[in-house]
């Protein structure tokens, strides 16, 4: 293989430098001067590489890595080998995706792929633009008339972006994405693919046909927010749909009109919300779930993979099942349905044999 990774790397960090920049502390006898220049599981690590320990199901690994240096906590590193070079961190899964943002820096968002460095020729700007400093647009793109894009904003190739739409600084517009109707902060992150701004699914239904609805809001998305690749949000019907600051959405999320996401909340790929849904701060849905419209889910809750949520849902509550239900719940009901299984299955088997 002659082109080992797609990520441009910077020069080799020397392990006093990782430490101070992710907080970590060098355990006594580590070498400060070694130099990183890779990453990878500690299963798997090679020479000159950086990796982390924060399961227990993988302290084996510890003994055997041959990795050049080892994020863990305070509690793994006493069964670190001496020969290995271990940073001291509380959080270390979070110190190591630190150094990988120092080792890869191209890594955490789409990068340009055409060489553009400015507003490319081949990209259609229509009149009333308006772009500040060190905005890069790939060939390919549309910008409507009206729309503004902060300093240092990428928008890349095959992108639309609609009239009067307002991108903040130093964002990123992945390719083929759609943006209408919007107004983003700064500092966020759209993965390809991306559609944001369309109307959201409203008809008033009737014996005779259904009326579309004019679904006049806007999608607001406030800073440092992340998008994934092919996620949709709906712009809102008569008020806004609102992606709070810090929030991480992953690839292939529907969200629908006049949702309010809080801040820093995570939604992971596949998941439904629908109309007027209302998440709090810190919200994580996982995988799949769906929530019916007009729900409330109260900030630092947790609606588990699968899961349908057709009420509201408490702060710090944690729900899982179809319908939801509280997790324990939910968890000590799976557990007694196996046993049952379990017991007809060894009966049949036991009547068989008779």
């Amino acid at each position: 293989m002659t082109n080992p990774s797609f990520f441009a790397q910077v020069e080799p960090l020397q392990l006093k430098l990782l430490a101070a920049k992710t907080g970590a502390v060098l355990r006594a006898g580590s070498r400060e001067k070694v130099e990183i220049h890779t990453a990878g599981p500690i299963e798997a690590a090679d020479d000159g590489a950086i990796t982390f320990l924060d399961n227990a199901n993988y302290l084996e690994y510890l003994a055997t890595t041959s990795a050049s240096a080892v994020f863990c906590n305070e509690q793994h590193a006493g069964h670190a080998p001496e020969h290995l070079n271990v940073l001291v961190h509380s959080n270390p899964y979070q110190a190591y995706a630190q150094a990988l943002n120092l080792l890869f820096p191209t890594s955490m968002r789409p990068q340009p792929v055409t060489g553009e460095t400015s507003i490319s020729k081949a990209a259609y700007l229509a009149p009333g633009v308006e772009c500040e400093s060190e905005v890069v647009i790939e060939p390919g793109c549309v910008i409507g008339a009206g729309a503004s894009l902060g300093q240092g904003s990428n928008v890349l190739a095959g992108a639309v972006i609609g009239e009067k739409v307002q991108i903040g600084r130093h964002c990123t517009i992945g390719p083929n994405c759609t943006i209408t109707h919007t107004y983003m902060g700064d500092n966020v992150i759209i993965h390809p693919g991306a559609s944001i701004g369309q109307d959201g699914f409203g008809f008033a239904m009737g014996p005779g046909g259904h009326v579309k609805v004019p679904q006049i809001g806007r999608v607001i998305i406030q800073d440092k927010v992340e998008i994934g690749a092919n996620t949709t949000i709906d712009r809102g019907a008569n008020r806004d749909t609102v992606i709070g600051e810090g929030s991480k959405i992953d690839n292939l999320v529907q969200i629908g009109h006049n949702v309010v996401l809080g801040r820093h909340c995570i939604i992971v790929g596949l998941v439904g919300i629908s109309g007027s849904v209302t998440l709090g701060d810190f919200v994580v849905v996982a995988g799949q779930a769906g929530i019916i419209g007009h729900v409330t889910v109260g900030s630092g809750a947790q609606i588990g993979g699968g899961s349908a949520v057709h009420r509201n849902i408490d702060p710090g509550e944690k729900v899982m099942g179809y319908p939801s239900i509280p997790a324990d719940l939910w968890m000590r009901k799976a557990a007694k349905t196996e046993r049952e299984a379990k017991n007809w299955r060894n009966n049949r088997k036991r009547k068989k044999d008779e």
